[in-house]
């Protein structure tokens, strides 16, 4: 492989393994406000929050993390306004006080932040609009969680991005366009490790503790906790609770950071705890591991980027997909075995919904894990769905985009009556 091309995967997996602490949409909200009212200059009166409607449907329900139990746009934009540091990006409210947490908790009831739903915008898209007595502003983020394509202040326009595709594309972090899974194996096993070790070992560090945490105390539904009580401790039941735990606790709450993929703390979790968890059972070396978990973060990212930033598409299936991976490659697997995992997981669990972040994100987690794991013994023993059963071909390449097409195009109509479904939009038993 030349070196613009092993460059390119170093620089996918620096811009993508970021840090973030809590569910990312919130903390994108959180981040937008924040920015809007240091544009400001002055203290805010009100505040408006327009989202597109993933965005609205991926903070419904979950947690804001050091919040006191907050839920909802209005507390993570007025924390984030009021106590955030926009310099901190995805861990903007990580320094918050409980004098912060109390007066959000006060201006929310007071009406201080507006929520409206904003309508053909990409599928990631925040605008804070900040008002003081003498001043506005304005801040806009599209198609990646702290990508500002925006900032205005009293109408005058200060920094705008070049047009923005109206669609899901993300901003580009390296070129994914280059990216393919034959390319993303070379890489795994020539890349000098000293390029990325630090990256991978602050993932593995960050997000061991949050997966801990969840398997310590009660956080969501417990269901890494429950896995572990109800299935024993072999390497398959530690590898799906380990991640599940940590998206417990992530989705209520916990503020500890989250080392992220494809934009998520979940995805980021689902591709680094279960190959952890082979690595110490099959007693393989730290480079081994480090390598593994190269290929489990770019698969992940590699079929993500085909779909989106956010869609009806749930994430845990590819990121999966990477952990499989990873597991098929920690096993002494090959390409052809190492395509037959990822092909035998998305003709699986290729369809699940994705209804809004929440505490069930760990059973799904978990979920689409024992579909990866299930879809790597399989692939050890030489077992694969065939070409032409639903959407797999002959090709791990067009199976990977014919469930790109459908998480993208496919299920966009599912992912409006997701919305209305949770906004309360549609009249459910009249439909039925």
């Amino acid at each position: 492989m030349d070196k613009a091309l092993m460059d390119n995967y170093t620089e996918i997996l620096r811009g993508e393994l970021i840090p973030a602490m809590g569910c990312t949409e919130p903390i994108a909200i959180a981040f937008a406000a924040a920015a809007a009212g240091k544009l400001l200059g002055e203290e805010a009166e009100h505040m408006v929050i327009s989202c597109s409607g993933n965005m609205i449907k991926n903070v419904k329900a979950v947690t804001v993390p050091n919040s006191g139990g907050q839920k909802g746009i209005p507390a993570a934009a007025i924390l984030g306004l009021i106590g955030g540091d926009p310099d901190k990006k995805l861990e903007v409210i990580t320094e918050v006080t409980e004098e912060a947490r109390e007066r959000t908790r006060r201006l929310a009831k007071e009406g201080f932040c507006e929520v409206k739903f904003a309508e053909n915008v990409p599928n990631l898209y925040i605008s804070a609009i900040v008002r003081g007595k003498e001043h506005s502003a304005e801040i806009r983020i599209e198609n990646s969680h702290t990508n500002i394509s925006l900032m205005e202040r009293d109408g005058e326009v200060l920094f705008q991005e070049g047009e923005q595709p109206k669609d899901d594309t993300p901003i580009p972090i390296g070129d994914k366009s280059l990216m393919d899974l034959q390319g993303i194996l070379e890489y795994a096993d020539s890349v000098d490790l000293s390029e990325v070790r630090e990256l991978l070992q602050r993932q593995i560090d960050m997000n061991y503790a949050i997966s801990q945490e969840g398997l310590d105390n009660v956080w969501g539904a417990c269901v890494g906790k429950t896995i572990l009580e109800a299935f024993g401790h072999d390497v398959k039941s530690c590898a799906c609770a380990r991640a599940a735990a940590g998206s417990d606790a992530r989705m209520s709450g916990c503020p500890l950071p989250v080392v992220i993929n494809s934009g998520s703390g979940n995805q980021g979790i689902t591709v680094s705890m279960p190959i952890v968890e082979y690595a110490k059972a099959l007693e393989v070396s730290e480079q081994k591991r480090f390598r593994a978990l190269i290929i489990s973060n770019l698969v992940s990212i590699y079929i993500k980027h085909f779909i989106g930033a956010l869609s009806a598409f749930c994430g845990a299936v590819s990121a999966s997909c990477g952990a499989g991976a990873g597991i098929t490659y920690l096993s002494g697997g090959d390409y052809p075995r190492i395509s037959k995992t990822i092909t035998n997981t998305l003709a699986n669990v290729g369809g699940i919904v994705c209804d809004g972040a929440k505490p069930s994100c760990a059973a799904k987690v978990a979920s689409s894990l024992h579909a990866a794991i299930l879809a790597h013994h399989m692939s050890m023993n030489d077992k694969s769905f065939a070409a032409g059963e639903g959407i797999v071909e002959d090709d791990v390449e067009e199976t990977i985009r014919n469930m790109g097409y459908i998480g993208k195009v496919g299920m966009r109509p599912t992912d409006r009556e997701i919305l209305n479904v949770m906004t309360d939009q549609v009249d459910v038993k009249s439909c039925l």
